[in-house]
């Protein structure tokens, strides 16, 4: 699987598109993708190469019944996936964020659901079948996500709202990249709640006391 962290974003739609990329950054892709119309078209434009060359490539003679396995398991995947079989979100903000994080955030929602981490901050764990970190966080105007810099590649997307730091300002759709070099504290932007969507190929690391508790629990 590619990622963000060894590729150029020309190499992440193709990724996408030829279905390499890791799951938590496919997730990504996707949910900018419905709040960026420049992103979605990157990845139809990538998506209409990668079925071209699939025409284009030598036909390779498939197993005996091949075709109707793939049929069965199409079909049990639309039956797990049927809405009516799913259970209701009962969150307005969240019933209002971009279709991709739906599915994830619902099934996070059944299992551990938000989880407080400051005052005015809370955060929610997602399993997409990927060994990287994944979150969304729900932070009020004016809260402050504790100081803190990387143990690697963060990803954070801003799915609604907004935050600030000390390297600027990101809006709906803007995606901010940091790493082990850099220490910051995101503040969540005046007037409405800022949802944001991060991707880590390690945890946080945070200074002064939160370090050392940190420490002292072996996170």
């Amino acid at each position: 699987m590619q990622n963000p962290s060894t590729s150029s974003f020309s190499e992440l739609y193709s990724a996408y598109a030829a279905g390499r990329l890791d799951p938590a950054f496919a997730l990504l892709l996707e949910t900018q993708s419905m709040l960026r119309p420049d992103v979605r078209g990157a990845l139809a434009v990538s998506e209409a190469i990668s079925g071209s060359l699939l025409e284009s490539a030598e036909p390779v003679q498939m197993s005996a019944g091949a075709g109707a396995r793939a049929l069965d398991l199409i079909d049990a995947l639309e039956a797990e996936e049927t809405p009516a079989t799913r259970a209701p979100m009962h969150d307005d903000e969240l019933a209002d964020l971009p279709a991709p994080l739906r599915d994830p955030v619902l099934d996070a929602l059944g299992a551990k659901g938000w989880q407080g981490t400051a005052p005015g901050i809370r955060r929610m764990k997602l399993d997409v079948g990927s060994d990287l970190e994944v979150e969304l966080y729900r932070i009020q105007p004016g809260a402050r996500v504790p100081r803190h810099t990387h143990g690697g590649k963060e990803f954070t997307l801003v799915v609604s709202g907004g935050f600030s730091d000390e390297t600027g300002s990101f809006g709906p759709g803007d995606l901010a990249v940091k790493g082990p070099e850099d220490t910051h504290q995101p503040v969540g932007d005046a007037g409405e709640v800022c949802f944001a969507l991060a991707v880590r190929d390690a945890g946080l690391r945070f200074p002064g006391v939160m370090g050392l508790i940190q420490r002292v629990l072996g996170q």
